[in-house]
C-alpha cells in the first residue's frame, strides 16, 4: 500500500509556511477544494490557486527573474491578480501593483522606477499596456492576462509549460506600493526589514490581541469591494484572508445593491468599505436593503477617509455593533476602534495599535497636551520603518526625528483616543482615494487661458470631497461656462478619471505668501465655511 509523500518541513505549521510565502500551499494540502477566489472572470479553489502560483513562479524564473527582482502588475479584480501575488510572495520577488486608471506615461514611470524585470497586464488595459511596453526596454518580460496585448506573451501559454508542484526552494517575497506626494512623481514605499516585519504582523494577527483579524478557514468568506491595486483592499481583502485559508469574493465594479446581493449569495462574513460606500448603501430604499439577508456579516472594517458621525451611526443601527474603524496610510501608522468604543467616543478613529505611539505637535515641533489640536505624528517602528524607494532626500524629509505624519490634524482626549479635526489642505480625499492637487495644477496650467490655478477639495455629500479648479485667467480671456467646460475637458485628456476636476471657478486673484506660494488652504476654506470634514 503506497503512502502519501511527506510534506516538506516548511508546511509543518502556518507560521513555517508563512515565513517562506507558502500559506496557500498549506491550505491546498489540507483542503484543496476550498474556494479561494470567486469572481466574474472565474473562480479558483485553493488547490487550483496554489498550482497556478507554482507554475507562474517557475515561468518568471525561466524568464530570468530571481529572488529580489521586481514584478509590476496592472490588473483588474480577477483570479490572475491573486495568482501573481501568490507566485511572487513564494518566489522571493517584489510586487508593485499599478492603478489601471492611470495614463500610459503615469504608469510607465512606476514600472520603470520600481525596477521591474517583468510586467503583467490585463487585456482591459491593452492600449495602455502596449504603450508602456513600447516605451520600456525589450528585456522586460511582458505577460498578457485575459487576452492578447501587442508585444506581450500570453499568460496562459507561459504557465502551461511548467509544473504545478510546489516549488522546492520558496522564500518570502514582498510588495512595494506607490503613493503620490504633493509635488513630483509617485513614490514607492518600502520598509526596512520588510520580511521580518511581515512575520511579526502575521504572528500578531494570529495571537488574539486587539489587532487580530478574526478569520477562520472553512468558515469565513471575505468580500473585496475595492480595487486590489489600492493598499486597503489589498491588505484587508486579499493578503489577510488568503494567508489564513479564507476565500475572497472579488467585485469587478462596486455597486451598492450588488454588494448586498453578494453578501447574501456567498454568506460573506467580512468586508472592507469606505465612507462613500456606506453613504450609497444607506441611500438605497429600505425595501431594497430589507430584500437581502446580510445576517452572515461578522465584521465590517472601514477607513481611508473620514466618515460622518451620522453615517456611521446609521450603519451600526442597521448592522449592529460589527463596524470597526482604523486610521493608517501606505507609510504606516495605525489606530483602531471597535464599535463599542466608538459608541462611547463618537467621531474618534481610535487608540494606537499595539506598540504604536502617537503625539500631537504644533508647527514648531512641540508636543501638545491632551485636547489641543495639532499635527498627528506616529513614532516609526523599530522594524519596518518606511522609506521612499531610491529617494533618500524625500525619506529624510518625511520624518521629524523618529516621527512621521500622514498630514492630518487632530487631538488626543484624556483616554488616548484620537480625533481628526482636519487634514493638510494639499491632499484631496475623494471616495477614500488620495488625490494630489499639484498634478491637477500642472495639467490645467498647460492651457493658454490659465495664468494660475489652485486645485482644491470641496464638499461632496457622497464622496466626501470632489476636485475643483480655482483659476486665474490669462490676459485676453473672459470667464464663461463654455471656458470652464473646455478646461475640464482639457485636463481630462491628461489625468486619470479620478483626478479630473468636476468644476472650475474663476477668480481675480489667489492668496499668496511673501514667497509667492499660493495659500491653498485659504482657497479651500471658503468652500468649507460652516462644514466639517
Amino acid at each position: 500500500m503506497s503512502q502519501e509523500p511527506t510534506p516538506p518541513a516548511y508546511l509543518a505549521t502556518p507560521m513555517d509556511a508563512y515565513r517562506v510565502g507558502m500559506t496557500p500551499a498549506l491550505t491546498a494540502l489540507k483542503r484543496p477544494e476550498l474556494p479561494a477566489v470567486i469572481s466574474e472572470q472565474g473562480n479558483r479553489s485553493f488547490g487550483e490557486l496554489n498550482a497556478r502560483a507554482n507554475q507562474l513562479a517557475r515561468a518568471l524564473r525561466a524568464a530570468g527573474l530571481k529572488a529580489g527582482d521586481a514584478v509590476a502588475l496592472m490588473c483588474s479584480n480577477r483570479p490572475e491578480f491573486v495568482e501573481v501575488y501568490c507566485a511572487i510572495f513564494r518566489a522571493g520577488m517584489r510586487m508593485t501593483s499599478i492603478n489601471w486608471h492611470l495614463q500610459a506615461d503615469e504608469a510607465a514611470y512606476i514600472v520603470e522606477n520600481c525596477d521591474a524585470k517583468a510586467f503583467v497586464a490585463d487585456v482591459r488595459s491593452a492600449a495602455t499596456a502596449a504603450a508602456i511596453g513600447k516605451a520600456l526596454p525589450d528585456s522586460l518580460f511582458k505577460l498578457a492576462v485575459g487576452g492578447p496585448i501587442e508585444g506581450f506573451v500570453d499568460y496562459e501559454e507561459a504557465l502551461a509549460g511548467h509544473s504545478a508542484d510546489n516549488i522546492e526552494d520558496p522564500s518570502m517575497g514582498s510588495t512595494m506600493l506607490y503613493t503620490s506626494g504633493t509635488t513630483g512623481r509617485p513614490k514607492g514605499v518600502t520598509r526596512q526589514g520588510a520580511q521580518a516585519a511581515a512575520v511579526d504582523r502575521q504572528a500578531a494577527a494570529t495571537s488574539g490581541n486587539r489587532e487580530a483579524v478574526p478569520l477562520k478557514s472553512g468558515e469565513s468568506m471575505v468580500l473585496c469591494t475595492g480595487p486590489l491595486y489600492h493598499a486597503a483592499p489589498f491588505a484587508f481583502n486579499l493578503t489577510a484572508p488568503i494567508h489564513r485559508g479564507v476565500g475572497v469574493v472579488l467585485m469587478d465594479k462596486w455597486d451598492a445593491e450588488e454588494t448586498l446581493c453578494l453578501i447574501e449569495r456567498h454568506r460573506v462574513t467580512h468586508t472592507h468599505m469606505v465612507s462613500t460606500m456606506f453613504h450609497r448603501i444607506l441611500a438605497l430604499p429600505e425595501s431594497t436593503r430589507a430584500r437581502y439577508d446580510v445576517s452572515s456579516l461578522q465584521r465590517v472594517l472601514h477607513g481611508a477617509a473620514p466618515t460622518p458621525v451620522h453615517v456611521k451611526q446609521a450603519m451600526i443601527d442597521w448592522l449592529g455593533p460589527i463596524v470597526h474603524e482604523y486610521y493608517a496610510g501606505t507609510e504606516g501608522g495605525g489606530t483602531a476602534i471597535t464599535p463599542e468604543e466608538w459608541l462611547e467616543k463618537k467621531g474618534s478613529v481610535g487608540r494606537p495599535n499595539a506598540g504604536r505611539v502617537i503625539e500631537i505637535l504644533d508647527d514648531d515641533g512641540n508636543v501638545l497636551p491632551t485636547g489641543q489640536v495639532g499635527r498627528v505624528f506616529f513614532h516609526a517602528p523599530k522594524v519596518g520603518r518606511f522609506e521612499y524607494y531610491k529617494d533618500e532626500g524625500k525619506t529624510e524629509s518625511a520624518y521629524d526625528g523618529n516621527r512621521f505624519t500622514l498630514g492630518d490634524h487632530g487631538y488626543l482626549d484624556e483616554d488616548g483616543y484620537l480625533f481628526l479635526t482636519g487634514r493638510t489642505s494639499e491632499v484631496i480625499i475623494s471616495g477614500g482615494v488620495n488625490i494630489y492637487p499639484a498634478e491637477i495644477d500642472a495639467a490645467l496650467l498647460m492651457h493658454p487661458a490659465v495664468a494660475d490655478v489652485a486645485a482644491v477639495g470641496v464638499p461632496n455629500d457622497e464622496f466626501g470631497e470632489e476636485v475643483k479648479g480655482v483659476v486665474m485667467l490669462a490676459q485676453g480671456y473672459e470667464a464663461s461656462e463654455g471656458l470652464a467646460k473646455e478646461l475640464i475637458e482639457f485636463a481630462s485628456e491628461k489625468l486619470a478619471r479620478f483626478k479630473r476636476p468636476r468644476s472650475i471657478d474663476f477668480v481675480e486673484d489667489l492668496p499668496r505668501s511673501d514667497a509667492g506660494k499660493v495659500y491653498r488652504g485659504k482657497v479651500r476654506a471658503r468652500y468649507w465655511d460652516g462644514r466639517q470634514i
